[in-house]
């Protein structure tokens, strides 16, 4: 099989893996081309694109909850107007700070070094938080404050560091603030459509002169291996949240970082 169909459908897998669970799916993907050698800046446009597949895995999964606030909207429901607004205050923070510093964010994503650190701090982070924070008795995204949506949003520009997780960002900052633990992740979840949506035009922006390393093809097919485990993710991970919490992630996200920190240590 060619070496780069490999890489595609390898990546394909960790995006759609990692993108919704508090790991930082730009930080493995980053990790992922070390270990497999590749020019980062000519794989750049495949990275974005295939984020897109992980969030169509969203809206397909999701469809219902979408359709409902669409045509509560249209009938004036307040319950679906505190939807929108939530997710509008999530989103409009990092959206903002993002536009103003892509040329040092994307600096940031040359760096393994900088990954590594950010999984091992961000999985001490969801231990202490796991412990700590208060217990939220929240139902769904609209009965989320609007404050508190606001506070996320500032909370989720700490991912634009490189190994942070966005999904872990919005997460942590849901339970800081007293959000209840599905909702939290269900949150992170629906404001993961503008934030990636935003983020993804925004690269691909600055990438229209090329599609990279890999062509349409390739990314059609990452595209599409990023939106079948997505699928299948979303649904065990709502579950392990509802019956063991965040631990188990922050213990992967110690490891993986201590590793990748020895790894790059004897290169």
């Amino acid at each position: 099989m060619d070496p780069t169909l490999i890489a595609i459908i390898l990546l394909g897998i960790v995006e759609g893996v990692t993108e919704f669970i508090p790991v930082s799916s730009t930080g493995h993907l980053i990790l992922a081309g070390e270990l497999l050698g590749y020019d980062s800046a000519r794989w750049a446009v495949f990275n974005v694109v295939i984020q897109l597949g992980a969030i169509l895995a969203v809206i397909v999964l999701y469809w219902r909850t979408f359709w409902a606030v669409l045509v509560g909207l249209l009938r004036r429901q307040g319950e679906s107007w505190r939807f929108l607004r939530n997710v509008l205050a999530g989103f409009l923070p990092s959206a903002l700070i993002g536009f103003l510093l892509i040329d040092r964010i994307e600096a940031m994503l040359g760096s393994p070094t900088i990954v590594a650190w950010a999984l091992i701090a961000g999985g001490v982070a969801i231990l202490a938080i796991e412990r700590l924070a208060p217990h939220g008795r929240e139902k769904g995204v609209a009965d989320i404050s609007f404050p508190r949506a606001l506070g996320i949003g500032l909370i989720q520009c700490l991912a634009m560091v490189p190994g942070i997780s966005r999904s872990g960002a919005t997460i942590l900052g849901g339970l800081s603030l007293g959000v209840e633990r599905r909702t939290a992740a269900e949150f992170s979840f629906f404001l993961a459509v503008p934030t990636m949506l935003g983020a993804s035009t925004l690269e691909l922006a600055r990438h229209r002169g090329g599609l990279g390393a890999v062509g349409m093809t390739g990314i059609a097919i990452g595209f599409v291996v990023s939106f079948l485990v997505a699928l299948v993710v979303i649904r065990w991970f709502i579950g392990i949240v509802s019956r063991r919490g965040f631990a188990p992630f922050a213990w992967y996200r110690i490891l993986v970082g201590a590793m990748a920190l020895v790894w790059l240590s004897m290169r």
